[in-house]
């Protein structure tokens, strides 16, 4: 183990050591530390392998975009996490961590022989291989490719950890806490706007925590950003926000704000939330996330040890870490000039500074010279050679365009350096157009979409004057925009050294371009002739290239590979950067966690059950339950020794022979009010209402403009201008949401109001020959009869006292009511029933036994019976139209051609001739069990149920033309090589003559 730290160097808390291990050693590193600095300090360049050809990698960056570095981190129990970039992971006490994708160690790793095989794994290889013999797929190579996908492994456990949420207002939202962002920030603050500075970072700073040289306003940066940092925590106005990430950026100035809480530390508080996930709306945002430095292009450019030369600049000033002992700088911009005289003054020895360029400041070479640094100015790398981590580079001189003799310097750390690019990502959230800057090779924000501004590296102003100065000036704008005065101050900068560069393509060199390795993204493997493969491929459009070869679609979302991959297609087509075209950057910026975007909504408050007022009566008779929608319904009510099948055959019986109770509390309810209510139904609905009377229902049936049925339910008239108006249970908000849609959109002269009362009653279903017989004492003031009070019947009344709504209604075949009280009578109203309802010998049922019975009754269930393709003719519903009414939704369609063919597919009933088998829901159903394969499908099995009321199993089938097919037989093929046989049948099974249901 190598100590690489110094002890005059960094802002890290070296009184507080801490102890963590990676890949099972122990290693201590500081408070401050991160992983990765941390590692470096303890001599570790190696941190894991790649994607595709399990190269060795090392830590390239110091921040958020780092591609190598990625570790799988174990929390404790049921807490661990993989794929964490460890740059950003901060260290505490007893943290464990560990490589990912690689066996049996990191430095002996089996995957590596895919490195040999190179040649056949090409840009887009997937599409290539793997295609003969056809035999092979399934039992080769599917397993051989899903057992290579991935990185590091997913967690198996349920998510132990808790996290919170937040919505918040300001003023001014400024993201970036570097010196753009805090000039932004204090100048928003001053004039007494709310506002909210976040920063991805521990620490605030940016670029400061790595340049403590220059001076502002006559402070050194780090005096300055202690002094302005303590200035705004004291404000009232203003919510610094560090470690957080500003992921995503939405319409109307909506920011995605995740900020970690806990992660930091050693043992957090029990219940603490791990992250909370800030949305914030803000009246204007400033952008101040800072650049992104570019690596180089050249072969071997991926070995551990060599890096970002402003990483290591980092790493060397933020936590008095030396990356290395024999630093070689190879570069096309004057700030990896500055990182070689930091990390020479610390004592490193750097051999040399290789520059593309032919032509640098005199002031750069002439301090090179005095720390005595070799410059080569107009040369180009050409390898690199190290196995583990690098030990030499290989340099060529280059003049008038040929590559000279080749020269090999020995070093154990590369640091590169192409230039800089903004980060426009969340500017381009927002759909903000980009400009491409051609002298400087970087895209820049452009006309911005939301009211918003973009400041310092962020939008090209690289030096720290100009970065501050437009910090203050956005800062400014942005505090007046949003109602406050506000006028920026001047700043005043010493000690900064204005970079300048260029920004290359693939660097030259003397060796065959289609055999180097020059890697464009490092985490999937895209190298510079992948890119060039892809082209000569056929692709043009940059958004191609990049699904075809991978490139920027690893977890750092391309952050440090997405322009070179650009720049070497632009060469490859011989056309500029735009008319390449640019990825698209979509949310979130960094990878997230699921439980972030939860927040409180986990577990049951993550898909809400949603119960019934009876809900626990059900539960202490011991009744199972099923999952309709969002709602918990009993699913059937078993006695001691009972299975479904005896269950729901004991229910059924008790049904058609005395009575039965059922909870309908799930049924969606509407209420549909105003003078013109029944006109708006007449629209919304196949049927006609304007002439349903008062104290009368009908079935309803919605259909889209499709002509397709939707959803359907009984409506009740309770008055001339109020109609209740019943859905299936799931489609209930569908159902409210279409209605307010074509109330405000096609009819808004409606005079109707809508209503969602779905919970506001308590259903409860009694069926039954014994029906009337229980409730007749029961009701207040209405005459049960049949003359009075007939089938599809409705009144307001009281029942046991409480108001009511009693339906006289059936979805069972037998005399049935349904009443519905005010949601806190209803467990109240269920007791007393069942009470009363013993002298009959009454018998909850479930959901189960409903379906059998209606069945039994042809009766459909929408969603089920239907699947979005059937029209009323073909579910036998043609009576339900209003042939008479000038227009409802979807009566236009019902006239189409297709609508009207012979062979569409009908709902039939079915008998197998087994009438002990019940047929397999959704069976597909051919007339020919013996034609050749691939068959042709007649339609499949709906609903199929044991009836004890038949002695005999039955079924409900769409099949083509089934209309015309009564009595045919067809057949089910199974997946065993069975056949079943079938009779196509009438719909109703049970009492076609209504008597039950009208007795």
């Amino acid at each position: 183990m190598t100590d690489m730290r110094l002890n005059n160097k960094g802002r890290i808390n070296k009184a507080k050591p801490v102890r963590f291990s990676f890949n099972g050693k122990t290693y201590s590193g500081f408070e401050g530390d991160t992983l990765a600095s941390a590692l470096l300090a303890n001599g570790e360049h190696l941190a894991g392998r790649s994607f595709k050809y399990h190269r060795p990698r090392g830590i390239l960056s110091a921040g958020s975009e780092e591609p190598n570095a990625l570790m799988g981190v174990s929390r404790g129990e049921g807490r661990y996490e993989p794929n964490t970039r460890a740059t950003v992971l901060e260290l505490y006490d007893g943290l464990k961590a560990e490589s990912q994708n690689h066996w049996p160690s990191l430095k002996h790793d089996v995957g590596a022989v895919n490195d040999a095989f190179y040649m056949f794994f090409s840009a887009g290889f997937y599409y290539k291989t793997f295609m003969w013999p056809k035999s092979f797929w399934n039992k080769v190579y599917e397993p051989f490719i899903r057992g290579a996908a991935g990185l590091g492994k997913s967690p198996s456990e349920a998510d132990p950890d808790s996290y919170a949420s937040r919505y918040a207002y300001c003023d001014v939202l400024v993201v970036g806490a570097g010196p753009a962002g805090l000039a932004a920030a204090l100048e928003a603050a001053k004039s007494g706007a709310k506002v909210f500075l976040c920063d991805e970072q521990a620490e605030m700073g940016g670029s400061l925590l790595s340049e403590p040289e220059p001076v502002i306003n006559g402070r050194t940066s780090w005096d300055w950003l202690n002094q302005t940092l303590a200035a705004l925590g004291a404000m009232a106005n203003v919510t610094l926000l560090p470690r957080t990430t500003a992921i995503g950026y939405y319409h109307q100035n909506m920011v995605g704000l995740c900020q970690r809480l806990t992660d930091h530390q050693a043992k957090p508080a029990a219940n603490a939330p791990r992250e909370r996930m800030w949305r914030v709306r803000a009246k204007q945002v400033v952008l101040a996330q800072g650049s992104i430095e570019k690596p180089l292009v050249f072969a071997g450019n991926d070995r551990p040890g060599v890096m970002l030369a402003g990483a290591a600049r980092t790493y060397l000033n933020r936590y008095g870490v030396k990356v290395g002992e024999k630093a070689v700088v190879v570069t096309s911009h004057d700030s990896a000039w500055l990182a070689a005289f930091d990390l020479a003054v610390a004592g490193v020895k750097v051999p040399a500074i290789i520059d593309v360029r032919d032509q640098v400041a005199d002031s750069l070479v002439n301090r090179a010279k005095m720390l005595g640094i070799e410059t080569l100015t107009g040369w180009t790398v050409s390898d690199t050679a190290g196995r583990h981590r690098v030990s030499s580079v290989r340099v060529n001189p280059v003049k008038n365009g040929s590559v000279g003799a080749a020269r090999t310097i020995a070093c154990d750390v590369v640091l590169m350096s192409g230039g800089w690019n903004p980060s426009v990502h969340l500017f381009s959230h927002t759909k903000g157009s980009l400009i491409w800057d051609e002298e400087r090779q970087i895209y820049l924000p452009g006309e911005r979409t939301e009211e918003s501004r973009c400041a310092g590296a962020g939008n090209g102003n690289f030096d720290l004057q100009a970065a501050l100065r437009e910090g203050a000036v956005s800062g400014a704008a942005a505090a007046s925009d949003a109602g406050h005065k506000a006028k920026p101050a001047e700043y005043a900068v010493a000690g900064d050294f204005v970079c300048a560069g260029v920004n290359c393509r693939e660097l030259p060199t003397d060796r065959d371009p289609g055999k180097a390795k020059a890697f464009i993204d490092f985490q999937n493997d895209v190298t510079a002739k992948d890119i060039r493969l892809a082209v000569r491929e056929g692709f043009r459009s940059i958004e191609h290239i990049k699904r075809y070869t991978t490139n920027g679609m690893a977890t750092d979302q391309g952050k440090t590979s997405n322009i070179n991959g650009l720049a070497v297609a632009s060469d490859a087509l011989s056309r500029p950067a735009p008319q390449v075209g640019l990825t698209t950057f979509r949310p979130p910026y960094t990878p997230t966690t699921f439980g972030a975007f939860c927040g409180y909504n986990r577990g049951k408050l993550f898909d809400v059950t949603r119960k019934t007022p009876i809900d626990s009566w059900a539960e202490e008779q011991g009744a199972a339950f099923e999952p309709v929608s969002l709602w918990r319904r009993a699913w059937y009510f078993p006695k001691a020794g009972e299975d479904m099948h005896k269950a729901v055959a004991r229910e059924c019986k008790a049904v058609r022979t005395s009575l039965g109770m059922f909870d309908a509390s799930t049924l969606g309810k509407i209420e549909v009010v105003g003078p013109d209510a029944a006109e708006f139904m007449n629209r919304m609905y196949t049927n006609p209402w304007t002439k349903l009377g008062v104290g009368r229902c009908r079935y309803g049936l919605l259909l889209g403009e499709d002509g397709f049925i939707r959803d359907d339910g009984v409506v009740g008239r309770l008055s001339q201008d109020r109609f209740h108006v019943t859905t299936t249970t799931g489609g209930a908000p569908r159902v409210l949401n279409m209605m307010e849609d074509y109330l405000q959109t096609e009819w808004p002269d409606l005079k109707v109001s809508l209503t969602s009362t779905t919970e506001q009653w308590a259903v409860v279903a009694l069926n039954g020959p014994n029906a009337r017989k229980l409730i007749e004492p029961m009701v207040e003031g209405l005459d049960l009869s049949d003359e009075a009070f007939p089938h599809m019947s409705v009144a307001e009344c009281k029942f046991l006292g409480v108001p009511a709504r009693l339906f006289r209604m059936s979805f069972t075949g037998e005399l049935g009511f349904e009443i519905n009280v005010p949601s806190r009578y209803g467990l109240a109203l269920w007791k007393a029933l069942y009470e009363a309802g013993q002298k009959y010998d009454i018998t909850p049922y479930g959901t189960e036994t409903m379906h059998v019975l209606r069945a039994e009754k042809g009766y459909i269930i929408v969603g089920q019976d239907t699947d979005g393709t059937v029209t009323p003719d073909d579910a036998a519903l043609g009576w339900a139209i209003g042939k008479q009414k000038p227009d409802f939704v979807g009566k236009r369609s019902l006239a189409r051609p297709d609508m009207l063919k012979k062979d569409r597919k009908h709902l039939v009933g079915l008998l197998p001739k087994d009438p002990k088998l019940v047929l397999e829901e959704g069976a597909q159903i051919v007339a020919d069990p013996k034609q050749a394969v691939p068959m042709t499908m007649l339609g499949h099995v709906t609903s199929s149920y044991w009836s004890e009321t038949l002695g005999r199993s039955f079924a409900m089938a769409l099949v083509a033309g089934g209309k015309d097919r009564t009595g045919e037989t067809i057949y089910m093929p199974m997946p065993d090589g069975s056949v079943h046989e079938a009779e196509i049948t009438g719909l109703v099974f049970y009492d076609p003559e209504g008597k039950k249901l009208n007795g």
